[in-house]
């Protein structure tokens, strides 16, 4: 066999098709080549890779660097926004300059940097708050940059490994590849969060190692990618078809305006205003993507949707139970693997069964009819699904107290009833309680200026006896009535009456005892708490059962805290002991999380079907209404629809300050909005067959000639138009 080698510019001869001229190597005596084992087995690690980072992203933002929900939320979306804008960089530079081959070793090099970078950031130890911030920031940029321009390189360089005639092999290749796809998505988000979760390291969540391993696939799927090399077919930079797209959309509209004022004849198009550079066919396709594109302008909105199962349906998690029994406990960044699962299942109940039924029973369902149904899907996700859960969700939360604003509530450690007024404070008090009583609600307190004297008016028995304490605005209390001798004594604590962070439950000790106390519970230790109604700082535990000891002078005393729930905030009141035993009072200051984790159930199927339709339809569609030369543009087209999508997230992220099921609610609106316009715009579109142009580009290239001498002062002639 003769040897073939492809000649290039910019690649060495080493980067030829085969640089030895020997037969690539097949699979098993397959017509599948066996370098496309490692195209998969680095697309597998590489998702893995991004998708295991992405999963416990929100809650780091959250937990490790201590922002709020909104700026987490906008973080996250601005970095997967990211993701999805840098693929036209990564294919004009595989196009135009360094090829797929390189682009994707170099961009590969890039993105295990920026997972090194995130993994160091996330090491407590290193530095303070706003080095990890920056690390974190300079993190995910660089793995922004990687995975968004290997995208579009690594599938097409996978198909570049079969030849010609094996059409159905390249196809199962495409198949293949998407599980890879999914299989690694569906590992991660369940592998990652029990790394951060269940390995503790630094003294909490390891995020360190939950980074730390996304970072080692990576470096397994570079290595592995570059071990191929040898079997590769590795085709030169062809140039880049978008690139010229924009040339010459560029070129028409600046033709346009230099020519506003001159009279000369109307065009039917702004495009034919590129005519006297580019051919005609060129510009009738640009045409027909430009119709696409500008269909695809609603679209966005569905992306905003999608992409928040990553952001806010995973802090809706942390306010739900998480119990399933027996022990399993689901961490509220592992429900992204329902996504992932739905997805493997969907596929083939679509493909095997859901589209051949619609055409048997001869149902015209259109592409852009399909859209539109998917639409009216997502926004019942969102709308019924996502904000009726959160609505719920809000039982156990108290909002936080706003200006001139404050909480209180009583503990009564007395050994009889008490009753508390407030004078003009309205129907909240007088309030009775009776002892040890679980306080039921946090009543609100409307002062009259940013801090104010109260006088609590309290009457225990046949006596009466006043309180008076200085309460400030947007913070929440404790009042402790206490015994002291045969006299009542009042004493105010400061409370925290956020939800504790990722599904925790937070507690505090609060020493009735006449001594000091040491007190432990679980692996925490609380330190010494002082007597007489001193209270400790606040701890977070993960939900169990807890055992504890508390230590007066060098006595142990075995601590029964009982079940510590999800999301809950406890005092644990230490009366005193009673033998080998502390007894102890539990009081249940914010509510447990009352709505379970499976009820985000039918959202993320409804959300799992849309993406599975939306996706397939889009693509399908974005494909068949493409010219031969512009399908590549279309795709990029389509990728950027989810890029602005984040962008959306992010506006409403940061300028609507609402509750989270009011937000879900202002999404599925604005949606609906968009599904009435969408409407619109594809009842008046037509379909079209781009190759009703082949005759007349043949014609084209034939008679096409350079535009006359007095029209050249308008532009450099660009030579490869006309060869």
């Amino acid at each position: 066999m003769a040897q073939q080698k492809i000649k290039t510019d910019d690649e060495t001869e080493k980067d030829a098709l085969q640089s030895n001229g020997k037969r690539v190597p097949m699979l098993c005596g397959t017509k599948y080549p066996l370098s496309i084992g490692f195209v998969i087995v680095n697309e597998f690690c590489e998702r893995f890779s991004f998708y295991g980072m992405k999963a416990i992203l929100t809650l780091y933002f959250t937990s490790f660097l201590h922002w709020d929900d909104n700026l987490s939320t906008a973080i996250y979306h601005a970095f997967t926004g990211l993701a999805y804008f840098t693929p036209v960089f990564g294919a004009l530079i595989a196009d135009s300059w360094l090829g797929k081959y390189r682009t994707i070793i170099y961009l590969s090099l890039v993105y295990v940097v920026g997972h090194v970078v995130k993994s160091v950031g996330a090491i407590p130890t290193v530095g303070d708050q706003q080095l990890h911030m920056i690390l974190s920031m300079i993190g995910l940029f660089l793995i922004a940059l990687g995975t968004g321009g290997i995208k579009p390189c690594v599938a097409a360089f996978g198909g570049d490994q079969f030849e010609e005639e094996n059409v159905r092999e390249r196809s199962k290749f495409f198949s293949i590849f998407y599980l890879s796809i999914n299989a690694g998505s569906l590992i991660s988000t369940f592998v990652t969060p029990i790394l951060r979760a269940d390995v503790q390291c630094f003294g909490g969540d390891c995020y360190a190692l939950a980074f730390g391993i996304p970072a080692i696939l990576m470096v397994v799927a570079l290595v592995v990618f570059i071990a191929g090399s040898p079997m590769y077919k590795k085709y030169p930079p062809q140039g880049n078809i978008l690139f010229e797209v924009c040339q010459c959309i560029g070129f028409a509209m600046t033709n346009r305006w230099k020519n506003r004022s001159r009279d000369i004849a109307k065009r039917d198009h702004w495009l034919d205003w590129a005519e006297e550079k580019y051919p005609k066919q060129l510009i009738r396709d640009i045409k027909m993507v430009c119709r696409v594109l500008f269909l695809y302008l609603p679209l966005p909105m569905f992306w905003a949707l999608f992409d928040q199962q990553g952001s806010r349906w995973t802090l809706q998690a942390t306010r739900m139970n998480a119990d399933f029994g027996g022990g399993f406990v689901l961490q509220p960044d592992q429900m992204q693997t329902i996504n992932s699962i739905l997805i493997l299942v969907f596929i083939p109940i679509f493909d095997l069964g859901i589209y051949p039924l619609t055409t048997k029973c001869k149902l015209n369902l259109t592409e852009l009819l399909m859209i539109i149904i998917i639409i009216i899907i997502i926004i019942l996700a969102f709308d019924v699904a996502s904000a009726a859960v959160g609505l719920s969700t809000q039982k156990s939360v108290i909002a936080e107290p706003g200006a001139r604003e404050s909480y209180i509530q009583i503990l009564n450690l007395r050994p009889d009833r008490v009753t508390v007024n407030l004078p003009g404070y309205g129907h909240d008090f007088p309030l009775t309680m009776e002892s040890y009583q679980d306080p039921e609600k946090y009543v609100k307190l409307n002062l009259a200026s940013e801090s104010e004297v109260l006088t609590f008016e309290i009457r225990y028995g046949t006596h009466n006896k006043s309180c008076s304490h200085s309460i400030k605005s947007r913070e929440s209390y404790s009042l402790v009535l206490s015994q002291e001798g045969s006299n009542l004594h009042c004493k105010l604590l400061e409370d925290i009456i956020l939800k504790p962070e990722k599904g925790q439950a937070r507690i505090r000790i609060l020493n009735a005892h006449t001594q000091d106390m040491n007190v432990t519970l679980g692996h925490v230790d609380f330190g010494m708490v002082p007597a007489n109604i001193t209270s400790s700082e606040y701890q977070l535990l993960e939900r169990g059962i807890y055992t504890g000891r508390s230590r007066i002078g060098g006595t142990d005393y075995t601590l029964e805290a009982g079940l510590i729930d999800f999301g809950a905030t406890y005092t644990i009141i230490a009366v005193g002991p009673e033998g080998s035993t502390m007894v102890i009072r539990k009081t249940e200051d914010i509510k447990a999380n009352v709505v379970h984790i499976a009820w985000q159930a039918p959202q993320y199927i409804l959300m799992s079907a849309g993406e599975v339709m939306f996706s397939i339809t889009g693509v399908s569609f974005s494909y068949s209404q493409a010219p031969a030369t512009m399908k590549a543009v279309l795709q990029s087209g389509w990728l950027l629809t989810v890029a602005f999508g984040n962008v959306i997230v992010i506006i409403v992220a940061k300028a609507a300050y609402m509750s989270q099921w009011a937000e879900f609610l202002l999404f599925a609106a604005l949606l609906l909005a968009v599904c009435v316009i969408f409407s619109i715009m594809a009842y008046f579109y037509t379909y079209v067959d781009s190759s009703q142009f082949m005759d007349e580009d043949k014609e084209e290239k034939e008679t096409a000639k350079p535009p006359p001498p007095e029209d050249i002062h308008l532009t450099t002639i660009d030579k490869q138009t006309y060869m």
